[in-house]
Order: structure tokens, then C-alpha cells, then sequence
């Protein structure tokens, strides 16, 4: 281990007290004229990270935004600085323990110490009202400061001599001010003391350090980690459900010891009570907007304590624990402990960013996806059995295979599913797949609609145009007609891959002659928001994988754990790090692009709107205006049917029409196709406005049909009913002189 220096700067060092995973700490002094000395806490990068330039602008960031809060339940920060190429940051020194080094020594003999309750709410709302002071700060112009401090946990919570507390360590808090930001998607953090949100690598507010600090005072009342130890994947899996199993079973016992005993019989400094931890379960809901805020909790932490008559107690009782634990008496063993807690503030690596190398006997290596995986053992999965109304049995199926039948539309009414080996009703984890009228394919009224018709020669891109026009809400169903409908090209190679890799090609060939595609377009106000399609070629897995987005093996590796997400492979994807949240959204967007797309390329099938029907799931915005996408799909046509499309009318005068369902400035377009739909003149042949586009415009043969079959399509422009021989104008489409 590196020796600590005797000076650092103008500070001498007495000795070190902490090393995490980022950082050290020393107890130094500062000496000047007169005799003045200071202690202070002196904290400085670890070397083999101080060369990094992100850590040492986040070492920088904290410097500058402890400076600017001042509270007494947050440590304050004196002096910044670098010497000898060694940043530094002089803090106030607490002489006394942290809370992770109190729960370790509560747990450290045979018979467990439990933590007085005057303890557990005097840390609460001393660390709710800094939390509180933190969420609201503002700049010296008045701007918030948008802090979330996303560490609070037992090592950055410290306890003084005369029970004081202080919450420190702002090194990986997210400000919205800062220069140098955690990059999206990157989960930083102790991985026992994160919210669900940034577990998944959401963007956090300051519910997310209301959760943290409450998962803290559950471990204090539980005397363990809330969500567990072991594999760092459990853990990551446990808050990203929110299992709050221990908190229950506490919460239970507690009622049930309270219903059974004399009303008088429990101290009031003893135990648990149920206010508290249903409070805490209150602080700890799943989603941020149903928690309570870090004010509010404090409010509610201190009604508690003035119920039970501690409100004066509370620091007298903290600094006793600490005295009858020894804790104020520096062990040298603990000097050169680490001191970050059951867990180090590390990351999750992603793909998209590897963490800078270190010593494994300094820093552990933040764990990737893979090695979490291998890693972990998986609990027995859970397997499942399609039953028909005959009593035939198919199975069993994992979650993953029956979420893709589901979705292919081959689970239909006939068919009851199961859990293998039992005769119970639907499983309640496939509810959403089984009742939601986007995935599950079941009916969803289309057959009683009133509005109905057929695909064919640039309808779609016409009714589209209508929903758009009209802001329409509802949920467009497409079904070709595959006898008359070609396969369209791959977009890798002519080859198609599945999703799953227990499908074979020639399986999913053979799928593809039995039963037609079928999509549905969910629109809201007019623009397409959620699109489904029972084609295995267009699942997200298959998306991300033929894209260069994620490696097959990747895909198979959230589809292992996929039932522990809800069926949702994007939070898979998210919650072991594969992918980096916000480049996930754009994919996602790009899929649900494509997908809408693709359906304009149909050349026959049938087409049925209901009205009002709503996909009920999630969905990221498609980046573009419902118009601008018909101008997208008319792009990406094949020039060869727009050809074929416009050839009956190639004889026939094209006129502007005067007033068009849209103006032509709200499709996007670029200015060729905007020039050369404004010049139709009303007395030229469509054949003599495709001869003219590469002369007058620069539009090539293809681009030139693509246009005016948009313009016709989307009532831009119209053609004569009969031709131009009838009227008297030359078969060659040439203007009158």
C-alpha cells in the first residue's frame, strides 16, 4: 500500500482515515502565522486515478459545489487545491464514526446490537433536512442548482462525538451547473443504496436520495443491507423491483407484537414501530412521482419522534451509542480499513464506455454485464405450457419463447396458457402481454369497425395523411394480402435472422408462407406513437442485433433474465449495462420508425381503423411530425412501384390542387421536390412533368416518380380524368407556346 505523504500542499498529514474506491482520506493540519492550526479532513484522488482527467474534473465538481452549500447536516468544505500535481480538498473533520462503521459494529458479536430508535430518527431527519436544503439550493443568481447527491448511504453519513450529523461525499452528485457530468446510462453509485431509476440508469431527482436514505434507515432497523448482498446482479435485480420482502416481514412482526402486548409494555426507544416503517415504504415506492418528498419525510421522522417523547433525546442517544459501541476511540485496524460501506461507489460498465484500469487491490473493477451474468447462479426458471381447447399440451416454454409467440400473434383465443405442471389460471407476469390489445394480437374491435378498406397504389400513404390532417386517435390494423404481397428486401445482406436463436431459417420461412403480416398503428392527435407487428424479423432484439447496436449474445443474455424485467427487454438490456439508456431511446425510436415505414411498402392488403383505441404501453417520440413521416416513407418506396403506381395516369394533365389537405411547407420536403411540385402548371402530362424533372429540377427518373406519386397521394396535385389526347393537348405533355 502507497505510503501516505507528510505534507500535502500546505496541510501536514497526521494519517489516513479512509480509502474508497476513488478517493483517500487524512486527518491533517493546517499550520500558519501566530500559532493558528485547523484540523481537517483531507481528501485527495487515489494516484493511479489522479492522471484521469474525469475523475479529476469530478473531484473538482464536488470542491465547487460543497463549497456552496452551507448547512449544518452537510460536512463543510474549506480549502481546494493541487500540489505537486495532487488535487486536494480540505473538508471539516468529524470526530467520530460513520454509520456503516455503527452497523458493523451493532452486528459484530453473537447477539446483535439493535439501533435505538432516538438513533435511527435523529439520522433520518438530520439527513432529510440536508437533503431537503441540497434540492433547493440555488446560485448566486438565483438558478437552481438542480443537486441530487446519488450516494447517500451508511459510509457518507457521519457521526460526531457529540452526536452531530453530517452527510459528505457530493463527489458523484449531479448538478446542473457542473462541467462534468455522469455521461447518461453510466449507473454510479454504492450498488446497495441506489434508487430503482438509477439502477436503470434513468435521469434522478432528489426522490431518488429520499429512496436511498430510506433504504439507509430500513438497514438500520433491519440491522442488514435492505436489499441483500451477494452477487452484485441480485442486488441490481432486487431494487429494480423494489423487493421489500425484510421490510414487511419486520413490518408484520411488529404489528403482531404490538397487537399481543400491553399498551404500556414498549419503550418508547425500543424496536421498530409501524409508523416508521410504513414510512419508509411510503419513501420507498417504485416510482419516483408516488414517493414523498426529503421535507416532507423529515416532517414525518420528527412527528414520530415527538410521539415517542425523543425529540430532545435524539443527539444525546446517537453519542451514547457511539460510546457503548467504542466507536470514538480510533482502532489502527480501522485506519487502514476501507470505508465506503458493504459496497465501493463504483459503476456499472456499459459497452459503450470502459472504466479507467486500476489495481484490483486498490479499486475493484466495476463489473460488466457479462461478468454478472457468469457470475450469478440463476434461480430454476420458470417454464410454461400452451394448452388447446382439445387438451393438447405444448411445452414446456420459457418466458422468453412464450413472450415471442405472444407477440407473433400465435397465442390466439383457442389457446390457455400455463404454468407447467399446474392447472392455475393466467400467470399474472403475463398479464401484460396476454390482455394488452398492442401485443397480444387479440381482438381489439377491428372486426366491428366502421372504417375499412384496401392497400394499394398510395392509399396508405392518403389515409395516413387523413389521421394526420384530422388528429385522429386510434389504432390502425394493416393484414396483407400475402398472395399478392413480395417479400421486401433484407436490410442485411437478403438474409433474415430471428430474434431467438433456437429459430432456424428455414422455421421462420416456413412461418412466413403460413400466416400473413400484420401490423398495428396506434395514432394520438394524429401521430403515429406505438406500432406493433407480428413479423419476428421486426422484434427489438432482432433490430438491435442486425443494426451493430448489440451483439446476438447480448440479446440472449437479457432474454435469459427477461422475466425478472416484466417481459421488457429494453430494461433488461438497460439493467445489466448492456446499453446506455438515452442510445437505447434512439434505437427504439428508429425501430418504431422502420416499422411504421415498412407498411407503406405493402402492395395489397387490407386496412381497419377503430377509433379511440389506445396501445396502453409505453412510447418514445418518433423525433418527427406525422407529414414529415409520409414524406420518410415515400423516400424509401420502391421506385419501381411508384412507377408502376402513377403509369395509368402518365397521359393524363397534372394540376396543383388549390387547397390541399396540408400546406406543402408542413411535409418536410426538400427543395427539389417542393420545386417541382410547385411548377405543375395545370396544362403538362405527368409524362411531361417526369421528362422535365431532371432538366428543370435535377431529379433523377426514380426520384422523379417517387414525387409526383407523394403529390398525388397526399392531394398536393391531381390528375385529369381523361387523358390528354381527349383534351387536346399533345401525348408528349409539351406546353403551348
Amino acid at each position: 500500500m502507497a505510503r501516505s505523504p507528510m505534507r500535502i500542499g500546505p496541510y501536514r498529514v497526521d494519517r489516513r482515515v479512509a480509502s474508497g474506491g476513488m478517493a483517500e482520506v487524512y486527518v491533517a493540519h493546517r499550520e500558519a502565522a501566530h500559532g493558528f492550526e485547523r484540523r481537517v479532513a483531507l481528501k485527495t484522488i487515489l494516484p493511479q486515478l489522479a492522471s484521469d482527467p474525469e475523475f479529476a474534473a469530478m473531484f473538482a465538481d464536488e470542491a465547487k459545489l460543497a463549497a456552496r452549500l452551507e448547512h449544518p447536516g452537510i460536512a463543510q468544505v474549506f480549502d481546494f487545491g493541487e500540489a505537486d500535481g495532487m488535487l486536494y480538498l480540505a473538508m471539516e473533520l468529524v470526530d467520530g464514526a460513520s454509520v456503516n462503521r455503527m452497523l458493523r459494529a451493532s452486528t459484530a458479536t453473537r447477539e446483535p446490537t439493535p439501533v435505538p430508535l432516538a438513533v435511527i430518527l435523529h439520522v433520518g431527519i438530520e439527513v432529510a433536512r440536508a437533503l431537503a436544503y441540497a434540492h433547493v439550493a440555488r446560485d448566486g443568481r438565483g438558478r437552481p442548482l438542480g443537486i441530487v447527491h446519488r450516494d447517500v448511504s451508511p459510509a457518507n453519513i457521519l457521526l460526531g462525538r457529540r452526536g452531530e450529523v453530517k452527510l459528505v461525499d457530493f463527489g458523484i452528485a449531479r448538478c446542473l451547473g457542473a462541467a462534468h457530468r455522469t455521461d447518461e446510462g453510466m449507473v454510479r453509485g454504492k450498488l446497495g443504496y441506489m434508487s430503482p431509476e438509477q439502477v436503470q440508469g434513468k435521469t434522478v431527482d432528489g426522490r431518488s436520495d429520499v429512496f436511498t436514505l430510506a433504504a439507509v434507515l430500513a438497514e438500520m432497523c433491519l440491522l442488514e443491507p435492505l436489499f441483500g448482498t451477494g452477487e452484485d446482479l441480485s442486488v441490481l435485480m432486487r431494487i429494480r423491483n423494489v423487493d421489500l420482502a425484510p421490510l414487511e416481514r419486520l413490518l408484520a412482526a411488529e404489528e403482531k407484537r404490538l397487537r399481543n402486548s400491553r399498551p404500556s409494555s414498549a419503550p418508547p426507544n425500543v424496536g421498530a414501530p409501524p409508523e416508521l416503517l410504513r414510512l419508509l415504504r411510503a419513501a420507498l415506492a417504485r416510482k419516483p412521482e408516488d414517493r414523498i418528498g426529503a421535507s416532507y419525510f423529515a416532517d414525518a421522522l420528527e412527528e414520530i419522534a415527538e410521539r415517542r417523547n425523543l425529540h430532545g433525546r435524539r443527539a444525546r442517544e446517537t453519542s451514547r451509542q457511539l460510546h457503548r459501541l467504542g466507536l470514538l476511540s480510533l482502532d489502527p485496524a480501522d485506519v487502514e480499513a476501507r470505508e465506503p460501506g458493504a459496497r465501493p461507489t463504483t459503476l456499472v460498465a456499459t459497452r459503450d464506455s470502459e472504466p479507467p484500469s486500476t489495481s484490483p487491490t486498490d479499486r475493484p473493477a466495476p463489473a460488466g454485464a457479462n461478468e454478472l451474468l457468469a457470475a450469478i447462479a440463476l434461480e430454476p426458471p420458470t417454464h410454461y405450457e400452451l394448452v388447446s381447447r382439445a387438451g393438447v399440451v405444448l411445452g414446456p416454454l420459457s418466458y422468453a419463447e412464450l413472450v415471442r409467440r405472444i407477440v407473433a400473434g400465435e397465442v390466439g383465443p383457442e389457446l390457455t396458457v400455463r404454468r407447467e405442471g399446474t392447472e392455475g389460471g393466467e400467470p399474472p407476469e403475463l398479464r401484460r402481454y396476454l390482455s394488452s390489445s398492442a401485443l397480444g394480437w387479440k381482438d381489439a374491435g377491428a372486426a366491428s369497425a366502421r372504417e375499412r378498406g384496401v392497400i394499394e397504389s398510395g392509399r396508405l400513404l392518403s389515409l395516413a395523411l387523413r389521421l394526420g390532417t384530422t388528429r385522429a386517435t386510434g389504432m390502425l390494423e394493416l393484414v396483407e394480402d400475402f398472395g399478392a404481397q413480395r417479400r421486401g428486401p433484407s436490410t442485411v445482406g437478403g438474409e433474415r435472422e430471428g430474434v431467438f436463436p433456437s429459430q432456424s431459417s428455414e422455421a421462420s420461412s416456413a412461418s412466413d408462407t403460413r400466416k400473413p403480416r400484420r401490423k398495428r398503428i396506434f395514432y394520438v392527435d394524429g401521430k403515429p406513437e406505438f406500432v406493433t407487428s407480428n413479423d419476428p424479423h421486426e422484434l427489438l432484439g432482432e433490430f438491435l442485433v442486425r443494426n451493430g447496436v448489440c451483439l446476438r449474445m447480448e440479446i440472449e443474455m437479457a432474454l435469459a433474465v427477461l422475466d425478472r424485467y416484466e417481459g421488457r427487454l429494453a430494461d433488461a438490456l438497460v439493467g445489466l449495462g448492456v446499453i446506455r439508456p438515452m442510445a437505447l431511446v434512439g434505437a427504439i425510436e428508429r425501430q418504431v420508425r422502420e416499422r411504421y415505414l415498412e407498411a407503406f411498402r405493402w402492395r395489397a392488403g387490407n386496412w381497419t381503423f377503430v377509433e379511440g383505441m389506445r396501445a396502453g404501453e409505453e412510447a418514445v417520440p418518433l423525433g418527427r411530425g406525422p407529414l414529415e413521416l409520409l414524406f420518410d416513407a415515400a423516400v424509401a418506396l420502391d421506385a419501381n412501384y411508384a412507377e408502376a403506381a402513377i403509369a395509368p395516369l402518365r397521359e393524363r394533365v397534372v394540376t396543383r390542387v388549390i387547397t390541399p389537405p396540408a400546406p406543402l411547407v408542413s411535409f418536410g420536403l426538400p427543395s427539389t421536390w417542393s420545386r417541382a411540385i410547385l411548377a405543375v402548371d395545370g396544362r403538362t402530362t405527368l409524362s411531361g412533368l417526369l421528362m422535365r424533372a431532371r432538366t428543370e429540377h435535377g431529379l433523377e427518373v426514380d426520384d422523379a416518380c417517387r414525387v409526383y406519386h407523394f403529390g398525388l397521394s397526399c392531394s398536393l396535385l391531381r390528375a385529369a380524368s381523361s387523358p390528354a389526347s381527349a383534351m387536346g393537348i399533345p401525348a408528349v405533355g409539351k406546353r403551348d407556346s
